[in-house]
C-alpha cells in the first residue's frame, strides 16, 4: 500500500495527488467506473482521498464533517491502519458527504472502548457534484497515530469501499482471502510503502 510523502502542506482545494482505482468488487465483477483513492502524508497529517464517478447513497444523519457511527450501512469509503506487533489496528469510515468515524480495535472485530470516541483534530472535506459524482478526504494528525499505533515503516494498511448501496458492493484495495466480505482481516493488510509524491 502506498502512502506518497508530500514535501509542502497540503490544502483541501489544492490537492494534486495520482489516484489508485478499484475496479473490481469483492466477488471480481467489475465496477464502472473505478473507486479512486490515495494515501499522502505530509509533514502534520496523513490525509486518504477518495472518490467515485457515481451517485451515492448517504447515512440519513450524516453531516459534513460530522462523527456518525454506522457510516457503513451507507455508501463509504473506509481505512484500516494496523499495528501488526500489538495487533491493534484502526478504522476510519468516510462518507462521499464528508461525515466520519474512527473506532480502534485490539483485535479483530474487538473494540478498544465500548463506546464511540471520536478523534480530535480530524478534519474532513467533500464536494458532491451535480452529476452525483463525489471527491472526499479525511485529514488525521500524526501525531495521534504514532502515539496509538505506532504509526511507521512497519505499519499495514487496506483501502475499502461500500458502494451502491442499498445492495451494497463492497471493494477491498487488498486480498484478504475469505468466501464472504470481511473487512477486520488485520494479518492480511498490506505492508505500507512510502514514496514521494509526484510533482504536480
Amino acid at each position: 500500500m502506498t502512502i506518497f510523502e508530500s514535501a509542502r502542506p497540503l490544502v483541501w482545494g489544492e490537492l494534486d495527488v495520482p489516484l489508485f482505482g478499484l475496479g473490481k468488487d469483492w466477488h471480481g465483477a467489475r465496477v464502472e467506473p473505478a473507486a479512486g483513492f490515495a494515501l499522502v502524508c505530509d509533514a502534520q497529517r496523513l490525509w486518504f482521498v477518495v472518490n467515485h464517478r457515481r451517485p451515492a447513497l448517504l447515512h440519513p444523519q450524516g453531516r459534513p464533517g460530522r462523527f456518525q457511527a454506522e457510516l457503513w450501512r451507507y455508501d463509504v469509503a473506509e481505512l484500516f491502519l494496523a499495528d501488526p506487533c500489538s495487533g491493534r489496528y484502526f478504522e476510519f469510515n468516510l462518507a462521499p458527504n464528508g461525515a466520519w468515524w474512527t473506532c480502534e480495535f485490539t483485535a479483530p472485530r474487538q473494540r478498544a472502548e465500548a463506546v464511540d470516541i471520536a478523534m480530535p483534530e480530524v478534519a474532513t472535506y467533500s464536494e458532491l457534484a451535480a452529476d452525483g459524482s463525489w471527491v472526499a478526504a479525511l485529514a488525521v494528525p500524526l501525531d495521534l497515530l504514532r502515539a496509538r499505533l505506532d504509526f511507521g515503516p512497519a505499519t499495514t494498511a487496506n483501502v475499502t469501499f461500500i458502494l451502491e448501496s442499498p445492495q451494497q458492493r463492497f471493494l477491498s484495495a487488498t486480498d484478504l482471502g475469505a468466501a464472504e466480505p470481511d473487512f477486520h482481516r488485520p494479518l492480511q493488510f498490506s505492508p505500507i510503502t512510502l514514496a514521494p509524491l509526484p510533482p504536480g
